[in-house]
């Protein structure tokens, strides 16, 4: 696995780590550009972002990077089929209207595309359920249920259903506890987030 020097996300850490050099990519979400910034400046990627907050796409551009205003729920059908060797949505599925759709035009525009997501299964969310009947608030879901972006809460199970259903194609799964990797046993209920390598096969 390779590495990235600058401090990223554990997420976007093991996406970083993932894409060969020289890639094509498309970030959607992208936020302020930092795994942007990662790839252009240690893969020697060709990154291009879209990203909804215009004070985050100034952010971007302030630091060189190719990055557009637009919205994961409508824009991505701009982009030609197999325009990038990568297409990346990090902790941005569960915040589309429509995720099925925004993961549909992900693998028509990446050859593979790398989603994360926070693990709705992981037992401190179940227990805050269990045994307080609220929606709980965590280090890594940090804010109230009235004030989450997050409008579809889906589990490691939950998507790996999703994928089995429409054969989509695993390349490679990886699992978060805080900031560490753990092993795949047990993701659905030890895991904070998860990490997937998607293609269409074939």
């Amino acid at each position: 696995m390779n590495r990235i020097s600058v401090p990223l996300r554990p997420d976007l850490a093991v996406i970083a780590a993932h894409v060969a050099a020289g890639a094509r990519v498309l970030d959607v979400g992208c936020g302020d550009g930092t795994l942007l910034a990662a790839l252009r400046d240690e893969r020697g990627c060709d990154a291009r972002g879209l990203e909804l907050d215009p004070s985050n796409v100034a952010d971007c551009v302030a630091k060189g990077l190719s990055v557009i205003q637009g919205d994961a729920d409508t824009d991505l059908g701009l982009y030609p089929d197999a325009s990038f060797d990568y297409a990346i949505l990090s902790q941005t599925l569960q915040t589309t209207k429509r995720p099925d759709k925004a993961l549909d035009e992900l693998l028509r525009i990446g050859r593979r595309a790398f989603v994360s997501f926070p693990n709705f299964g992981h037992w401190r969310v179940r227990t805050a359920l269990l045994t307080g009947g609220r929606m709980p608030v965590t280090r890594l879901l940090p804010v109230a249920w009235y004030e989450t972006p997050n409008i579809h809460h889906l589990t490691i199970a939950d998507f790996s259903d999703f994928l089995a259903e429409r054969r989509i194609m695993v390349e490679g799964a990886w699992f978060l506890n805080g900031d560490s990797l753990i092993r795949p046993a047990l993701a659905n209920f030890r895991a904070e987030h998860a990490v997937f390598l998607l293609s269409r096969g074939g």
